[in-house]
């Protein structure tokens, strides 16, 4: 994906996201209600994974972006270390962010898969009024977005693998970068059962089997 690759999108013949509780809200980052678990840490948004993820050298940065409740919060939390982001981050950053989208698919499988699907093929689009990297902005008539629009194109990528999916086991592997690691440790490859019969509704335990295979000695 091409990280200067600007795009223009009409609002009327796209699925356009901004707000949480608003149809497709779910695409969002901040949409609660996807919770992840990686290397045993329960994390509550795909915002807060993210966020964590800039900061592998600092386990304690993460611990706080972790414990956050609220994504908003938990992206507040990583802004005043922003300059001691991982040395890589602008080039691992897409990368980084199509795995969390797809742990956030796989791990709460027939939610999201569903939700991708009801987008009808439709351009994919996060509408903001600053980010044209990561999202689209606005034109002054309102009826077209314009911007690299990166999150949305992430998850139109998704959705193909969503609607081509005919496994029971999906295996996520980790970004190819090095240092990938969450409070010290190595993240290796993630296997998720897509499989009825084991979910469960209970919060205090994940939504879905899932196993690690560790690719790094500890």
């Amino acid at each position: 994906m091409s990280t200067h690759e600007i795009k223009i999108y009409s609002r009327e013949t796209s699925i356009v996201f901004k707000k949480t509780k608003e149809p497709f809200g779910t695409m969002s980052n901040m949409a609660p209600g996807f919770p992840l678990l990686i290397n045993g840490v329960k994390i509550l948004t795909s915002e807060a994974l993210y966020q964590a993820c800039r900061f592998p050298h600092k386990p304690d940065v993460q611990r706080e972006i972790i414990k956050q409740i609220s994504p908003m919060t938990a992206k507040m939390k990583s802004k005043p270390h922003r300059n001691e982001s991982r040395q890589d981050w602008f080039e691992a950053r897409i990368s980084i962010m199509r795995w969390c989208l797809r742990l956030k698919l796989y791990q709460n499988w027939f939610k999201f898969s569903e939700e991708l699907k009801n987008t009808k093929g439709l351009p994919i689009v996060e509408e903001s009024h600053k980010d044209s990297f990561w999202g689209a902005i606005p034109d002054e008539d309102n009826n077209n977005l314009f911007g690299t629009n990166a999150l949305g194109r992430l998850l139109m990528e998704l959705r193909e693998e969503a609607i081509h999916a005919d496994y029971e086991i999906a295996l996520v592997n980790p970004p190819n970068i090095d240092n990938f690691l969450l409070y010290g440790k190595p993240i290796g490859t993630i296997k998720c059962i897509l499989n009825k019969n084991i979910m469960t509704h209970e919060y205090k335990k994940p939504k879905f089997e899932v196993e690690q295979t560790f690719l790094f000695d500890d």
